[in-house]
């Protein structure tokens, strides 16, 4: 059983649909205006960040798009990290197991790609707190395109206000991917 430290109560399912960052649909505009490191979450994203021939520094997948099994050319794309993790992270919570992977994915001089098993959608905001400054995430937005996010100040205040309303323990949350960069 995975270790879940926080759990998406219904009543903030409906700020996640605001993005946190400007909508790309074109990933060589995007690319132009990330920073480095970029941390990608979602299958899709990945793609289009490895088609545009970038490699993310660290890439969180689940082999889903949409509530659907993602095609069988965007699962054999998603190639070439130098380290691949496992770990459980079921649908709607973030687990220990999560944030210590996308730390140490983070932290590490190698690129990384955590292969969820369950979710990771929510993996995203944990990534704003977790990334060094001047990095940037990037999180598909359903039916719009990607999300890149540049964590500055009120980005990082705003993700750890969602962290800290969910149920569970924000502060073991905390203590795991808040930076002092």
């Amino acid at each position: 059983m995975a270790d879940v430290l926080l759990e998406l109560p219904r009543a903030l399912r409906s700020e996640l649909k605001e993005p946190m960052g400007d909508i790309y649909t074109d990933t060589e505009a995007l690319l132009a205006s990330a920073g480095e490191p970029i941390a990608a979450v979602g299958d899709m994203v990945t793609y289009h960040l490895l088609e545009a021939g970038r490699l993310p520094d660290l890439a969180l997948v689940d082999e889903q798009t949409k509530r659907s099994a993602v095609d069988s050319e965007v699962a054999a794309a998603i190639a070439g990290f130098d380290c691949t993790v496992d770990v459980d992270n079921p649908a709607g919570t973030i687990t220990r197991e999560l944030l210590v992977a996308l730390c140490a994915g983070l932290d590490g001089d190698e690129t990384t790609l955590i292969n969820v098993e369950g979710e990771e959608d929510l993996a995203a905001l944990p990534a704003v707190l977790s990334i060094s400054t001047g990095g940037s995430v990037v999180y598909g937005q359903p039916d719009e395109g990607m999300v890149l996010v540049t964590p500055d100040t009120v980005v990082r205040e705003r993700a750890r206000s969602i962290l800290v309303r969910m149920d569970g323990d924000s502060e073991a949350a905390f203590e795991l991917v808040e930076r002092s960069d």
